[in-house]
């Protein structure tokens, strides 16, 4: 009886879907070269919380919901994030799956990729369109800058930091930007919807 059962569950562990990879492991085509106005025409390297370096530009191809936070802010980053959750509920069933978000730490000392895999599991943030990065100073600088986001650190370590939602399409451009904590999503969810419209097989039926 004990082989059997142990058979068993060999063959249910092997019929068993594999963990889905977040959208930072995704396997992109070559496309059309990039608009200056792209993010992803940047060249900095970033990790992610499953440890794996890339390029911006391997999110390229679905809108992105975009925040910068760090994983031990004691107010503002956890808003954030449920700001972005209510973006994501607030949008047609249909069009859930088609939309990314990305979360990209300012705390270069402290949020390695395990404490930012701890912070996606503490969040319950989806690893089938939730990415979380890390990367070196001067390249967090410049993608703040480049969103339009001031950052500070104080004595503390905390980070006074400005608290911007960005849209970008699939190009990697700004396209919206939801200012302030515990905005309607309503805008934003339009913002989508029209971004979404023109991308081929992503509108709503």
């Amino acid at each position: 009886m004990k082989t059997l059962t142990f058979c068993i569950c060999l063959i249910t562990a092997s019929l068993a879907p594999a963990a889905e990879k977040p959208p930072c492991c995704r396997e992109t085509a070559p496309t059309t070269p990039l608009t200056d106005k792209s993010l992803y025409q940047l060249d900095s390297t970033w990790t992610s919380d499953v440890g794996k370096e890339i390029k911006l530009g391997v999110l390229r191809g679905r809108p992105q919901i975009v925040a910068m936070f760090f994983t031990s802010c004691e107010y503002a980053c956890p808003v954030i994030v449920e700001n972005m959750k209510a973006i994501e509920l607030a949008l047609p069933a249909a069009l859930r799956g088609k939309v990314d978000f990305l979360l990209v730490s300012f705390d270069v000392e402290h949020d390695s990729p395990a404490a930012l895999k701890a912070y996606r599991e503490k969040k319950q943030l989806a690893n089938a369109n939730w990415t979380l990065l890390r990367g070196r100073e001067d390249d967090v600088r410049e993608l703040a800058a480049l969103l339009g986001i001031n950052y500070q650190r104080d004595a503390r370590g905390q980070f006074s930091h400005s608290n911007i939602i960005s849209v970008l399409n699939a190009e990697g451009e700004v396209s919206f930007q939801q200012t302030g904590l515990n905005k309607d999503p309503k805008e934003t969810v339009a913002a989508l919807e029209k971004l979404l419209a023109v991308i081929p097989g992503s509108s709503t039926p």
